[in-house]
């Protein structure tokens, strides 16, 4: 079998990655396990154009946002799922201080946030004691609906493979690629958390962050906004919750802990008014980046070999904005972003 690309993983870069390719007249090979737990599997998919206890715009987010907007909607009409929605949040002071800074931020700079001085506004399903504003426009992407049906497209073209990627089984030559059978002119790894392993990327400066979600059932509760108030409270299917996240720098392990559960049903007990039952508790660790900029572009000593990976928590808005551009990168040679661009690493990955 020959293919132009093989692509590792498909969680939202591979997604994207392989269908732009596609758009782009390229043939490939998308190589994934479908294990649950990943960061793409896990995440709420929330598009936020603020960040932080400074409430500070998120990086590039005035191109990023309505270029997520564009690609989600396309993606969703090709497989006939309503990928994107528009749901501000409503971000709740969860102390005076939050409530100061949102305040001091408002007053510097309105653009994408407003307060809201009616303290009744959601009192019959939230406590509120000191107050809220609204983040607008925030958007919702439907990643448990999108990842599957993407994933059958793929199962209909016969571009997947489904089983666990074997390192040891990839050969590079001077212009192509060889694994199990199939030829490739390059791979490139969207495989997450499993890229910091990767004896190519190894080197890049990789954090790992581990976040800690609940699936709870509430009857009765708004759903056409996402609340918040330290953690999200986010609409996912009839009477279900996506809540959370965590996010923890220095964790032992990956699985789920007893001490988020406990942390976080006590502030659910503070917080919303209708009795919680919890469903379901998952974790995953994202492939977050010491600088907070994604790792994109082709190793400077092996350029068979790319990379797509390094989102973070901005998977959902930086891999439709990237993805076009690395293929464009391939076609045309044109410049990728430089922050971005794993280039700026070179002397480090060339040891």
């Amino acid at each position: 079998m020959h293919v132009d690309f093989i692509i590792i993983g498909q969680g939202i870069c591979g997604t994207f990655l392989s269908w732009e390719l596609q758009k782009a007249g390229y043939s490939f090979l998308v190589i994934d396990n479908n294990r649950p737990g990943t960061a793409s599997k896990v995440a709420a998919g929330i598009i936020n154009p603020v960040t932080g206890r400074r409430i500070v715009k998120t990086w590039m987010i005035d191109e990023v946002m309505p270029f997520a907007w564009h690609q989600y909607t396309e993606i969703g009409s090709q497989l006939q799922v309503n990928a994107i929605e528009q749901k501000d949040i409503i971000d709740f002071f969860p102390t005076p201080q939050m409530k100061l800074a949102y305040e001091k931020r408002y007053a510097e700079d309105t653009q994408y946030i407003s307060i809201n001085n009616d303290p009744a506004a959601w009192s019959n399903y939230f406590n509120a004691d000191f107050g809220f504003g609204t983040i607008s426009p925030c958007y919702l992407v439907n990643l448990h609906e999108l990842l599957p049906a993407y994933r059958q497209l793929l199962k209909t073209g016969n571009n997947l493979l489904e089983e666990n990627f074997d390192l040891s089984q990839l050969q590079i030559l001077a212009d192509t690629v060889h694994y199990k059978g199939i030829t490739a002119q390059r791979i490139i790894f969207c495989d997450g958390i499993t890229s910091f392993n990767n004896p190519w990327f190894a080197n890049l400066p990789f954090a790992p962050n581990k976040g800690e979600v609940l699936l709870v059932e509430a009857k009765d509760m708004p759903t056409d906004h996402i609340f918040k108030k330290g953690i999200n409270w986010v609409p996912w299917q009839d009477n279900i919750f996506w809540v959370g996240s965590s996010y923890e720098w220095d964790f032992t392990s990956d699985h789920p802990t007893e001490q988020f559960r406990e942390k976080t049903l006590a502030i659910l007990k503070q917080w919303v008014k209708a009795p919680v039952r919890v469903l379901e508790h998952t974790a995953a660790v994202r492939p977050a980046t010491i600088e907070r900029r994604p790792f994109i572009g082709f190793h400077p000593t092996q350029p068979a070999i790319g990379i797509f990976n390094g989102m973070g928590t901005k998977g959902c808005s930086l891999a439709p904005f990237f993805a076009p551009q690395l293929v464009q990168h391939l076609q045309h040679q044109s410049p990728l972003q430089p922050e971005a661009d794993i280039q700026r690493f070179k002397r480090v990955l060339s040891k």
